[in-house]
Parts: structure tokens; C-alpha cells; sequence
């Protein structure tokens, strides 16, 4: 199948994670993007959380007003379905929403498997399997579109890749934006989906939580791994994450930056069981 043959990416969560009409979207990113944002600076990515937007929506949004969102972003996504490859780039031509077509930017996508191909990642290709069924990039994109107009995406599901995947993965990005002559901040940034930990009472979620942004906080992609595997800590996303951390570090960015964090139980008062977001960013040299 060429490229010109991949269908449309219709969505999937629309009017259950996030509102299902423009007009709703509009209210809704008018009420999160309320007021004059803060003076935004560049970056080489964030961390956004990717639950209904009335869970973390407003944390995601809060996150992104701290940054200038460029025209291209990548975004890399857990696997919640357990379908298609394991790096699954999509290359479909749009990503539709309520509120409009998405843009997909299949050259930066292209160039992207061929870095992948290059120092093989097992699993790494084309795949909109993978994509189909997943909400973790859905829900954050009118949230970008909404800070950059202009935008098209890369969308990437990660699976449950080894530490040395995530730095393949980070190093072949960093090789294709070369290679695009793009540079990170201002052309091309990366966004990693990710929540915390899931399901624990507050308490525990808040500890567990800890541990792990602690290790975020460093910068290093194989110390958030290895705290979030060896201390049995429930972040779907901590691939991506790691992996943009790596991505971050090859290119000598800063430390990341925690905007916020809170919980499910802020907005359901279930203290029992109970999932953790935050928002993070890694600024631009």
C-alpha cells in the first residue's frame, strides 16, 4: 500500500475523552486557554497527560501555554490496545477532529522510518493499526492545534520498548530532523502522552508519582525507566517520555521543568482509585 492509499484517521473518542462538536471544542479550549497566556519560550518537547480533558485537560492546556507549539510536532503515545507494530508511525494523509483535519507531515514521517531503519528498532514501521483505536494523541490534538494553527503532526505509538529502543528511537529523530534541516523549538517539537500512576488510592498514587518525577527531573531517559519498572509504577507513557528525554539529551537541552501534577480525585472526590497526570516541560537550549 502507498502512501497515497492510507485512509483518513477518523476519531475514535470524540464526544466521550473530549467534546464531540467544533462549537463544544471551541467553549471548551476557550475556557482551558482562558486569559492572556504567560510569555511562551521554545522547547524540545513536553510531557502532556492525555485522560478525558475534564480529568487533565486543563493541566495539558496549561502546560502548552508555557511553550511556543512550532508547525510540526511529534508525538509519541503508549500503546493502551495492544494492536499493530511496535513503533507504529502513522501515515495517513489527516487526522480528523470535530473541529477540522490535521494535517499529517508524511515527508517528516518518511524520513523518520528510514533513521528507524537504519539502526533497526525490531517492529519499527508504517502502521495506522496501532493508531486506530487509541486515544493518547487524539485527545491532545485540538489542544496543539489550538496554540499553533498551522500544525502537523507525526503521530508514534511506542510499546513496551527496552531503554536502548527508546535511545534508537530518540537518535534516529534527531537524525531525520537533521536531515529536514529542522530545528527543535522552533520547527519541529516532540509531545509525550503520558499518565502517572493508575489506580492506587491518593496516598499511594501521590508517592509512587513522586519517585517518578523525581527521576523525570534529571533528564535521564534509563533513570525514569528503571525507577518507574523497578518500583512497579503504573506510567502508560514512560516510552515516550523516555524516549523524548533522549532526544532532549542528544541534543543538549536543558533539564525538564514540572508545570504541574495533580489527580483524578481532584475532580471525582474518589480518593480509593485514583490515576495521577502532570505536565512537563525540556526548554529549548
Amino acid at each position: 500500500m502507498g502512501m497515497g492509499d492510507v485512509a483518513m484517521r477518523e476519531p475514535v473518542v470524540a464526544g466521550r475523552f473530549y467534546p464531540g462538536t467544533k462549537a463544544e471544542i471551541d467553549g471548551a479550549l476557550a475556557r482551558m486557554f482562558g486569559g492572556t497566556p504567560p510569555p511562551a519560550r521554545s522547547a524540545v518537547g513536553v510531557v502532556l497527560p492525555h485522560a478525558g480533558w475534564m480529568y487533565s485537560g486543563n493541566l495539558a492546556a496549561r502546560t502548552l501555554a508555557t511553550v511556543e507549539v512550532p508547525p510540526r510536532v511529534v508525538i509519541f503515545c503508549p500503546n493502551h490496545t495492544g494492536r499493530g507494530a511496535r513503533v507504529a508511525v502513522s501515515m495517513a494523509p489527516h487526522w480528523r477532529t470535530p473541529s477540522g483535519d490535521v494535517p499529517v507531515d508524511r515527508g517528516l514521517g518518511a524520513v523518520l522510518l528510514d533513521e528507524l531503519a537504519a539502526d533497526p528498532v525490531r517492529g519499527a514501521e508504517a502502521d495506522e493499526s496501532a493508531h486506530a483505536r487509541e486515544h493518547a494523541i487524539e485527545v491532545l490534538v485540538p489542544l496543539l492545534v489550538a496554540r499553533q494553527p498551522q500544525l502537523h503532526i507525526v503521530p508514534v505509538v511506542l510499546a513496551s520498548l527496552a531503554p536502548g529502543e527508546c535511545r534508537k528511537v530518540a537518535a534516529a529523530l534527531v537524525r531525520a530532523w537533521a536531515r529536514l534541516g529542522l530545528v527543535a523549538g522552533s520547527d519541529v517539537m516532540v509531545v509525550a502522552s503520558s499518565d502517572m500512576n493508575h489506580f492506587e488510592d491518593e496516598v499511594e498514587t501521590r508517592r509512587r508519582d513522586k519517585l517518578a518525577l523525581d527521576a523525570l527531573a534529571t533528564g535521564d531517559a534509563d533513570r525514569l525507566l528503571d525507577t518507574v519498572d523497578g518500583h512497579d509504577i503504573s506510567m502508560c507513557g514512560a516510552r515516550p517520555v523516555a524516549t523524548l528525554l533522549a532526544c532532549a539529551e542528544q541534543l543538549g537541552a536543558a533539564a525538564p521543568q514540572l508545570v504541574g501534577y495533580t489527580t483524578s480525585a481532584a475532580v471525582t472526590g474518589d480518593t480509593e482509585r485514583v490515576v495521577g497526570y502532570a505536565g512537563a516541560i525540556v526548554a529549548s537550549v
